[in-house]
């Protein structure tokens, strides 16, 4: 697939953009105060192959914090980075500069005086930092209101003063975000926005997600609809599944959108057909059975499939394939090929993983 050229940012030890995967991280949801219960739920999140960790700053006593937490992880050997979430403060945002790898800043809080911009960049270019400027909808300031009202304009002209500063100043570890609430408004925002920032050769890696989505399925929902949207269209380099859970379930729902969407695999890829009347065996209990016994491997594609009417070509091609082929019996396939028939059932899921076991080798 096509993906939408980007500059490489560096944060901390590890690069987003160009060529490189598209990164996975969370936002912890301790109280910053709290160092041990913060460094324990970065280190949960460090578990399950989060990537990056963003943690909110709300006030200037929030900052030793931020170094006992960056020393913690550096003494445990957790090379995860580390984004300070700012909102509110320039000033703020200036001092957590030694001790994050990131800088996350709203642009709303700059709204009135873009030049107070600059001293952070100069700061964080000199600390080999980088910044994100992550813009939402709901806290774009009075000015660019005034102006411009809650659209993807007033989106991209809150962002522009920020990044002709970063310009001016050769400053170019940049990370952009607009997010909303609204899959829809954030689909289009981005595709509108890039059409203005491309020509004048901003193309800085994207941050990809859904604000407030809720929790379940539904949150997973929006976040998989709108995240995977633009990724589908070569847009994205960074993303974060927001749930209203433990931060260590959008993990696993992140690296679900990338791999349905072709991006990055992590995981096997099962196929696996509903059933219907003409299957002749408990598909449900069979696919449970393979995925637990496979569910440790990584790069291929199994299909699970009930019968032959359908199952040979929707396979997709896959590496492996477990296809009804009669009451109590199954074919085996490697890729498009029928390499053992009229199984026992009994015996099919043994000689599936025989097969593939003998395929490693």
């Amino acid at each position: 697939m096509l993906r939408r050229p980007s500059r490489v940012v560096s944060i901390g030890n590890l690069s987003i953009g160009g060529d490189y995967p598209i990164r996975v991280q969370s936002m912890t949801n301790t109280p910053t105060r709290d160092v041990a219960a913060t460094v324990s739920q970065i280190r949960r999140l460090h578990e399950v192959h989060c990537e990056i960790v963003r943690m909110a700053i709300p006030n200037l006593e929030a900052i030793d914090t931020l170094r006992k937490i960056k020393t913690q992880l550096q003494n445990d050997k957790i090379p995860m980075p580390l984004v300070a979430d700012v909102h509110f403060s320039p000033s703020i945002a200036m001092a957590c500069v030694p001790y994050a790898d990131k800088i996350r800043i709203n642009p709303g809080n700059f709204s009135e005086n873009s030049d107070a911009f600059r001293p952070l960049v100069k700061s964080v270019k000199k600390e080999g930092k980088a910044i994100r400027i992550g813009i939402n909808r709901g806290s774009l300031g009075k000015n660019i209101l005034e102006q411009y009202g809650n659209t993807a304009e007033g989106m991209y002209q809150s962002a522009l003063p920020l990044l002709q500063i970063a310009a001016e100043e050769r400053f170019e570890n940049i990370v952009l975000s607009f997010k909303s609430s609204d899959v829809s408004k954030m689909v289009e925002d981005h595709r509108t926005i890039l059409l203005k920032l491309n020509p004048l050769g901003f193309n800085f890696p994207l941050h990809l997600g859904i604000t407030e989505a809720g929790n379940e399925n539904y949150g997973r929902i929006k976040g998989a609809i709108g995240i995977g949207s633009l990724l589908l269209n070569g847009i994205g380099d960074t993303i974060r599944v927001s749930l209203t859970e433990d931060p260590v379930h959008e993990i696993s729902v992140a690296y679900d959108i990338l791999q349905a969407c072709g991006r990055r695999f992590t995981h096997v890829e099962y196929i696996a057909c509903p059933s219907c009347g003409r299957t002749q065996f408990d598909i449900q209990d069979v696919f449970n059975e393979i995925k637990a016994k496979t569910s440790h491997l990584s790069g291929i594609k199994i299909a699970v499939m009930g019968c032959v009417v359908n199952g040979i070509g929707e396979m997709g091609e896959a590496d492996f394939g477990y296809v009804g082929a009669g009451p109590g019996r199954v074919n085996l396939y490697r890729r498009n090929q029928c390499v053992k028939s009229n199984i026992l059932q009994q015996n099919a899921v043994a000689e599936l993983l025989e097969l593939i076991e003998s395929c490693k080798e």
